[in-house]
């Protein structure tokens, strides 16, 4: 994120003394990725940020994962992981459900209406969609507000809160990454600006406008981080002063919102390919956006996607709106979740293809995350598991 803010008050100059109104000095903090040799903000405390007076661990929801085997593809309702009063009861930190993963990223499910404890990821960036409803996320910071169709960014170990706002439920698809989370490096200048072929630029992205303080003691922080073995575990910190004690900062880290209706789509007289969808990048994965868009205008195109083998990568849709052509009569919905394993040639469903000639438009609306190592199932994807979806091309074709 090479997009220059701050916020607050600051000294004139990084690394000197910045004092409080009583004379003392505020504690600086550089939060920086890559061993300080890549993006970074320094925050300024009221109290010291390390100041911890208790650890525990922390038991996370289910993160066990199985392999896809046999090797299927496969369709996930979320709409079945969360009844209403389940919904009502959780939040969006600890009520996430695991649907798929492997060692560089994990995808999730919540449904919640109830305020998150204070949480930080140090394992990776997190990418948070929002499917419906929204929510203030409270930030070291200072707060976003999310609505429907929000990308919520939020850096490796950046110390926040969901709230949902409103009266109706917040459902939200949960990318958590191993790694760094990006615009493609494509749409870069090589100092950081989004070029003029990018489909967003930086009006896009929203960063928090205004510090939040809050004061307490004795406040309660959850931490997801690496374990043995490259597992994922959890500590449950106690922290002697609460965090949202910042007076200012800036540099180029910090979470940030980007709503899919700013994605401009790139569209072509025949079909384009996934990359040109592509809005963000990890390690092992990247996401793109299928969003409402004119299709291919040559006199002779198909506008429906052909089937295709992309040997490298599984692929997992999330339908977040729209009518996803491709998949009609295959059971897919609002909410569902489809993966589409390496291994696999997948495409549209039985007549989809021949319906799609002469069409102008599509109204869709998906996430897609392509991972370049195979992903397992979680416990949610064993719970929402639509049954007989890797045989709907067969039982299509046949009628």
């Amino acid at each position: 994120m090479a997009y220059y803010r701050r916020a607050g008050h600051l000294p004139p100059k990084r690394h000197t003394q910045h004092r409080r109104p009583d004379g003392g000095l505020y504690y600086e903090e550089l939060m920086g990725e890559e061993g300080f040799s890549s993006d970074s903000s320094l925050l300024y405390h009221h109290f010291i940020p390390s100041a911890i007076t208790e650890a525990a661990p922390w038991d996370l929801p289910d993160q066990e994962l199985r392999a896809n085997h046999p090797l299927l593809p496969r369709h996930f309702k979320t709409q079945d992981l969360f009844d209403e009063n389940t919904a009502k009861a959780a939040d969006t930190v600890t009520g996430r459900r695991l649907l798929l993963g492997n060692d560089d990223v994990r995808l999730s499910y919540s449904a919640a209406a109830q305020p998150s404890p204070l949480y930080r990821n140090a394992t990776g960036d997190e990418c948070v969609y929002v499917e419906s409803g929204e929510a203030t996320v409270e930030t070291v910071f200072g707060t976003l507000t999310a609505r429907q169709g929000d990308y919520v960014l939020l850096p490796r170990t950046t110390t926040h809160r969901w709230v949902p706002t409103g009266n109706g439920v917040l459902r939200t698809y949960i990318i958590e990454a191993n790694s760094h989370i990006a615009p493609p490096r494509r749409y870069l200048s090589k100092y950081g600006q989004l070029l003029e072929h990018a489909p967003f630029c930086e009006r896009d992205l929203h960063g928090p406008e205004e510090l939040l303080l809050e004061s307490g003691t004795d406040v309660e922080v959850l931490v997801k981080h690496r374990g043995p073995q490259g597992c994922v575990t959890g500590t449950r910190y106690v922290y002697s002063h609460h965090p949202f004690d910042v007076v200012g900062w800036d540099g180029c880290l910090y979470p940030h919102t980007f709503n899919i209706a700013d994605f401009e789509p790139i569209t072509g007289r025949i079909h384009q390919p996934p990359p040109a969808h592509q809005v963000f990048e990890g390690a092992g994965f990247v996401i793109c956006n299928f969003v409402p868009r004119k299709v291919d205008y040559h006199p002779q195109a198909i506008p429906m996607p052909y089937y295709h083998s992309n040997v490298d990568s599984d692929e997992v849709m999330f339908y977040a709106g729209g009518d996803y052509e491709a998949r009609k009569g295959s059971g897919i919905g609002q909410g569902s979740v489809s993966l589409h394993p390496g291994g696999h040639a997948h495409g549209p469903q039985p007549g989809a293809y021949e319906r799609s000639v002469g069409t102008e438009f599509f109204d869709e609306l998906a996430v897609m995350v392509d991972t370049f190592r195979p992903l397992r199932l979680g416990e949610a994807a064993a719970a929402g598991e639509a049954e007989g979806y890797a045989w709907s091309w067969a039982a299509g074709e046949a009628s």
